[in-house]
């Protein structure tokens, strides 16, 4: 069985063995600690809580310990991290522990009915061929916890604030996920915030997430360049003085400048090649909701265009690095180059 959402765990029943797997550290930690909380008490957490890395201990131990009853309760909780034997990944372990993996196999046939099990494997990707891996995904209760996607991510904050009673517009959703990424730890800290703001029943805006999220400064020069593809030249200039006077160093400014520029011209020429978003990102290595982004910028410039912005600001960080002048006016003498 597969979960998809942290909500969907909340309503589930507990399970006896549940297999974690994906990059994502946030889901992880959360989803471990809603089926330890939804199994045990606090007091029994001391008792029938047992924690193992696998880079260490085999797996065989792991299991005697799900064998073996509760103390002074009917649950106990054994959950074993860093199961790299289900990935393709050569070991890494400190003592290089060989798993009897047989035994995990046979458990899964007949898991212990006082116990839950929850096999973390912290990893991208698992290996699909192994035996061991199809049987805990056909008999166990998964939970992928990978890096989110714009859709994935809008699903999870309508599930995190529907559990607070609380709605967001969908312009809003975008609004914050332009102004913070898709750093989920980010994302979950922000609507901490925005639930304190707006109290439980109350409903979002994008006038409030303007209000409370404070810009990076990624997405304050990502603003910088809207400004530019709008001819907005004076505006653009508003507001690279204030990242001034916020203490942003200008060649720090100008080296986010031209990773953006340059991201744009790809998606640019990659797009004119009839790549696909998707494929785009996957060929820059970057996220596809960046991808998306530059893809809409990228529709206000010429490649010619592009091509001659990139050299401007290479030309700048020359003469910013070689003291050719006063390293804040270069950067304004740029902006100013890109009147239309």
């Amino acid at each position: 069985m597969e979960m998809k959402s942290l909500n969907e765990l909340k309503k589930a029943k507990i399970e006896p063995v549940y297999l974690m797997y994906g990059v994502n550290s946030f889901l992880i930690k959360e989803a471990r600690k809603e089926i330890v909380n939804k199994t045990l008490s606090e007091e029994e957490k001391s008792f029938n809580l047992s924690t193992y890395d696998l880079e260490e201990t085999p797996i065989e131990q792991v299991i005697e310990d799900a064998e073996t009853l509760p103390f002074f309760g009917d649950k106990r909780v054994v959950v074993a991290h860093n199961a790299s034997f289900l990935t393709a990944e050569k070991q890494k372990s400190k003592g290089k522990v060989e798993h009897q993996v047989e035994k995990l196999l046979q458990y899964i046939e007949h898991p212990a009915s006082f116990t839950v099990l929850l096999i973390i494997a912290p990893y991208e990707k698992l290996d699909e061929r192994k035996k061991i891996t199809k049987v805990l995904k056909k008999q166990t209760t998964c939970i992928e916890a990978n890096n989110f996607g714009e859709k994935e991510m809008k699903e999870w904050i309508v599930d995190y604030l529907f559990s607070h009673g609380i709605k967001m517009e969908e312009e809003a959703m975008t609004h914050l996920i332009q102004l913070v990424g898709l750093n989920l730890t980010l994302i979950t800290n922000e609507l901490d915030k925005l639930i304190l703001y707006v109290g439980e029943g109350g409903n979002l805006t994008q006038e409030s997430v303007s209000l409370l999220v404070a810009k990076t400064l990624e997405q304050n020069v990502f603003t910088l360049v809207e400004a530019v593809i709008k001819g907005d030249v004076s505006n653009a200039l508003n507001m690279y003085q204030d990242l001034l006077r916020n203490n942003e160093e200008p060649i720090k400014i100008l080296s986010i400048l031209a990773s953006q520029f340059r991201l744009i011209y790809h998606a640019k020429q990659l797009s004119s090649q009839g790549y696909g978003q998707q494929q785009i990102a996957q060929t820059l290595k970057v996220h596809p909701f960046r991808v998306k982004l530059a893809a809409q910028q990228s529709r206000a410039f010429s490649e010619q265009r592009l091509r001659s912005i990139l050299k401007e600001i290479a030309q700048a960080d020359y003469d910013m690095k070689t003291g050719k002048m006063d390293k804040a006016l270069i950067l304004q003498l740029f902006f100013l180059k890109q009147a239309h």
